[in-house]
């Protein structure tokens, strides 16, 4: 009796197991935000089409790959709003050293400098990929004031220390290849890997979920995946 009652046991746990293995891959689904052909499910915001509607617009794409051409300055936004999830994205400066980055947690639009959404930016300016700029949101970091500056010039608003450090050097690829950079956002805390090396970790983020938003700002950049996986 004490078998069978053991077997019956390991069945239900067997059976528990493979419920939670198909729940758990059902909820991790992957979807491509960038499909490779054009622009849907994104949208622009490009002040300067404002009053210059003809103005050329900073992103296309070529060659299956989004291009942000740099200028004029602005930012290509998604359409939905996205919490717990892993962002995989392959990037690269083809041409020349530049800046660029990507917004997570992204909502009201134009909230500093009347160009950037109230968000959290992963940077990926050439030499400082994985820095973490604060655009009206907050983050926490280990060893915050070595990596932020004095604590009485912290901020989230315009002429204060917005920028956290990235906790390593030398992460990422020479110029014209592709980097690989992912962002897990879970729950209050973000962590940024580029090319497989841990870059930065954050938590007690003042936002949970936002759009995700790809800058021009300034640099011909390349990329080639943007893949979200819901956590």
């Amino acid at each position: 009796m004490n078998k069978n009652h053991n077997l019956n046991q390991m069945k239900s746990l067997i059976a528990a197991l493979v419920f939670f293995c198909i729940l758990t891959s059902a909820n991790a689904q992957t979807i491509n935000l960038f499909n490779g052909e054009n622009l849907d499910g994104w949208h622009l915001d490009v002040p300067l089409l404002d009053e210059y509607p003809d103005t050329i617009i900073p992103f296309k794409v070529e060659n299956k790959n989004l291009i942000s051409l740099g200028t004029p300055r602005g930012h290509l936004i998604t359409n939905d709003v996205f919490s717990n999830y892993k962002l995989n994205i392959e990037y690269r400066f083809p041409a020349e050293p530049g800046n660029c980055g990507v917004l997570v947690h992204a909502s009201t639009p134009r909230a500093l400098y009347e160009m950037f959404p109230k968000s959290l930016e992963v940077q990926m300016q050439s030499g400082h990929a994985g820095d973490f700029w604060c655009i009206v949101e907050d983050i926490t970091v280990p060893d915050m004031e070595e990596r932020r500056g004095p604590k009485d010039e912290w901020g989230i608003v315009e002429g204060k220390k917005r920028r956290i450090i990235n906790l390593t050097d030398n992460s990422e690829k020479p110029l014209g290849e592709w980097n690989k950079m992912t962002i897990l956002c879970k729950n209050d805390t973000i962590k940024v890997w580029v090319n497989g090396e841990l870059v930065n970790y954050g938590f007690d983020c003042t936002a949970q979920k936002g759009q995700i938003a790809i800058q021009a700002e300034g640099s011909v950049v390349e990329f080639r995946k943007v893949e979200l996986t819901h956590l």
